[in-house]
């Protein structure tokens, strides 16, 4: 997620007048609270099994109403640990604090300021331009060329909502300009923005990385493979829709003026030999690398390209600060909510019952992309991996599933779901910048939606794609 993610959030339906559907939400979770008060106070008891579906039932219900995740999910832990659980609440403070000491958390605030010192620093608008210089003269050369750039962003910004940003508002009315339909390029950049979590950098890797003691940088390297791949396959669809509507070609561009744009793009572009050349050489840890990667895009979009003044770059620290603020406070709560899942020993019961199933692996893992899937439709991403790694890694492990394979299997079901209504934020961010409502967005997106589901298969059933290169580098 970047600081844009915040903004960039649909905002809630208006309600007027009486609704039975809003007032069951509304009561929902009184109903659960009050269940777990009656158990404190000896009106009921509440057997193991009822538990389980209690925490879950009012997570949900409150979701619903439209509170944050972030206080859903402290509200629902305070609730339970008090009314269910003998567990005292000075541990619930000493939780809180616990909860982010990781060093690997530091990541997170300084990956955010990197990417938004990136996206208003200039750095899309020259691999924009490197990118059409090189493939502008295919049929949907633009469109192509947007893909391109924003795999290029995606490798050193870590965000994709930010990624559709910077590529989409410098992109898009080029290619209106050059007669390609707004929608056309809306969808294009809706799914290729969501390659900025999948590439090297990325928060949600972080997160997964946090949430199941897994190699940051390990997972940095391993989506780089499947990154290419995806970016492959969105191009190929991209051109051969281009082709059949016989989309605009630009002119080739000369030797001299791909190496023009490569020279000017390649400060940005270096930052990628920055991450990976240090985590390899082992120079600095990822969390150091995001530190490098902040002062080196500051620089870059301060004394480099001079695209951003010294006057505003307390702006770009002061909205960096509030996005890992809010991020930091759902990691803490999710923690929380991970410690209660744990003292009620759901993650092992509910390994060793989906291991009794004898389903194997094949089938654990297409249960786990369904599950995803269907999470995609109420929860950002973030909030995902805090509540469901937790739950399902303890599974993968005992199946045999690869962590880094699992990571990336994870990450690319993220991306599926920033890319489709209810609350898919490049869908949303794409609107915003194109003036397209959000249903003809969502069917101009359907071609290359699609094609992201079956890069998922392919990612899901071959973990090659994810562990080839860490293994190549030693990194696992």
């Amino acid at each position: 997620m970047s600081a844009i993610a915040a903004d960039a959030a649909p905002p809630p339906p208006s309600r007027s007048g009486f609704s039975l559907g809003g007032l069951i939400i509304f009561v929902l979770p009184i109903v659960f609270a009050a269940l777990c008060f009656a158990n404190k106070f000896g009106l009921i008891v509440v057997p193991p099994g009822p538990r389980v579906g209690i925490i879950f039932a009012m997570l949900i219900s409150m979701m619903l109403t439209g509170m944050p995740i972030s206080i859903s999910l402290g509200l629902t832990v305070l609730v339970f640990i008090y009314t269910m659980t003998a567990v005292p609440l000075d541990a619930v403070a000493l939780k809180l604090f616990t909860g982010i000491e990781k060093f690997e958390i530091m990541a997170i605030p300084f990956f955010i300021l990197a990417g938004n010192f990136l996206t208003h620093g200039g750095v899309a608008r020259r691999m924009i331009r490197f990118a059409t210089s090189t493939i502008g003269h295919w049929h949907g050369g633009l469109a192509l060329a947007g893909i391109v750039s924003c795999a290029m962003f995606a490798l050193v910004c870590g965000s994709s909502v930010a990624t559709v940003v910077a590529i989409g508002s410098v992109l898009l009315p080029e290619m209106v300009k050059h007669g390609y339909p707004m929608r056309f390029g809306a969808a294009v950049i809706t799914v290729a923005g969501s390659l900025g979590i999948l590439m090297l950098p990325s928060i949600p890797k972080v997160i997964y990385a946090i949430s199941t003691n897994t190699s940051i940088g390990a997972l940095f390297v391993a989506g780089v493979l499947p990154g290419v791949i995806l970016t492959i396959m969105l191009c190929a669809v991209t051109w051969w829709i281009s082709r059949s509507r016989n989309y605009p070609r630009l002119s080739r561009a000369t030797w001299r003026e791909c190496l023009t744009a490569f020279r000017e793009s390649v400060w940005g572009l270096m930052l990628v030999v920055i991450i990976i050349g240090g985590i390899y050489t082992g120079i600095f840890t990822a969390t150091e690398a995001a530190a490098v990667s902040a002062i080196y895009a500051f620089f870059v979009s301060v004394f480099v390209y001079g695209e951003m003044g010294m006057k505003d770059v307390p702006r770009v620290l002061l909205r960096s600060a509030n996005m890992s603020a809010m991020l930091l406070y759902i990691i803490t709560n999710a923690t929380l909510f991970s410690f209660v899942l744990a003292n009620e020993n759901i993650p092992n019961a509910l390994a060793d019952w989906l291991i009794s199933l004898h389903m194997g692996p094949w089938g654990f893992l297409l249960v786990v992309n369904l599950l995803l899937l269907i999470a995609g439709n109420f929860m950002d991403p973030s909030s995902i991996i805090l509540i469901m790694a937790p739950i399902l890694f303890p599974t993968a492990m005992k199946l045999g599933v690869d962590p880094i394979h699992f990571g990336i299997l994870i990450d690319v079901n993220m991306e599926v779901g920033l890319c489709h209504p209810p609350v898919g934020l490049n869908l949303y961010v794409a609107s915003g910048i194109s003036k397209i409502g959000i249903t003809d967005l969502t069917k101009a997106v359907m071609p290359w939606l699609l094609t992201m589901l079956a890069f998922l298969v392919l990612v899901t059933y071959v973990p090659w794609l994810s562990l080839v290169l860490p293994k190549m580098l030693g990194m696992m």
